[in-house]
């Protein structure tokens, strides 16, 4: 007599559930409406595994759209959140004013409906305080702190690119986003006593990355206390004005001091030469590098060339 055996039968994961899950959420995003469509974890890893481009596809949409915020809440509800970017779901409820610190996942997504709709900068402000959930410290009196979380930030989004590559086909989007994430507080430790030179060392260290840094920044004040939010927009103006003001002078004044060449000569007992305008070029190719400051007093590139005598066998 034959052997009744019971046979489990699991169903495949649902791909196409998935991907029109994250339709709806990017119709939501959209301002359109839609209904809420959920689909399993497996599903939804499933997804990504088959065709990540299109998953970022729909992705894209989300944090592009009019109303990312409820976009972000229907990828929270649909269950996409925890699978795709747990990072970013480790936010959610964290903080939540039990701790004395704002709900980091409210403040995200508002961060990200008030960044510029630049792709670079959305993203952005969708990672940048993913940090803070493993670096959440307090001090005797109280006191919260996230030290280092930028840093860690930039460590995390570097593990989630190497577990999804959403990000692997756009090598530029994607450095740019780990960028603004590593950097994203700078800008907004922005100090008036800062000297010409650290403000021209600033502008020179973010590159071209300068305007989407500011573009976060000011996305970052989500305070609703009107004279602090006025405080920090005031700061940041007042920062990307004098790097307008100290570009535009060293437009029309030469990176190196009028002087410099004598200086070397006296310092290094060298007759008028050529040999003194190669130093000099070699200087200005140094300061465009950012491996020595412009506009700097004479003893500087004087100690610059004394670190580097063995070059002119000097």
């Amino acid at each position: 007599m034959p052997t009744e055996e019971t046979v489990l039968v699991t169903s495949a994961p649902n791909v196409d559930l998935a991907m029109d899950a994250l339709e709806a959420a990017a119709f939501i995003a959209e301002g359109k409406p839609a209904e809420l469509i959920k689909a399993t974890t497996e599903d939804f890893a499933a997804a990504v595994a088959k065709d990540a481009a299109k998953v970022r596809v729909a992705l894209d949409r989300v944090i592009m759209g009019e109303d990312p915020e409820n976009g972000l809440d229907r990828l929270l509800d649909c269950s996409a959140l925890q699978v795709i970017f747990p990072e970013v779901h480790m936010m959610v409820g964290f903080g939540d004013g039990e701790w004395r610190h704002k709900d980091v996942w409210k403040h995200t997504k508002q961060v990200v409906r008030q960044a510029t709709p630049r792709i670079e900068v959305r993203w952005s402000a969708l990672f940048h305080d993913i940090g803070k959930v493993k670096t959440r410290s307090f001090t005797t009196d109280g006191k919260v702190h996230f030290f280092g979380h930028a840093e860690v930030g930039a460590r995390m989004f570097d593990k989630m690119d190497k577990r999804l590559r959403l990000f692997a086909p756009d090598e530029s989007l994607k450095s740019t986003v780990r960028f603004l994430v590593l950097h994203h507080l700078r800008a907004n430790q922005y100090d008036p006593n800062w000297t010409d030179s650290a403000v021209r060392r600033f502008a020179r260290e973010l590159g071209d990355h300068l305007e989407d840094l500011f573009c976060l920044s000011r996305a970052d004040i989500t305070t609703k206390r009107p004279e602090k939010k006025r405080k920090g927009i005031q700061q940041l103006d007042d920062l990307e004005a004098r790097i307008a003001k100290l570009a535009a002078e060293d437009a029309q004044v030469p990176p190196l001091p009028p002087g410099v060449g004598d200086a070397i000569m006296k310092e290094f007992n060298i007759p008028p030469s050529r040999l003194i305008g190669d130093i000099k070029r070699a200087l200005e190719q140094a300061i465009e590098k950012g491996e020595v400051p412009s506009h700097e007093e004479s003893s500087v590139y004087v100690e610059y060339v004394r670190t580097h005598r063995d070059v002119w066998k000097l």
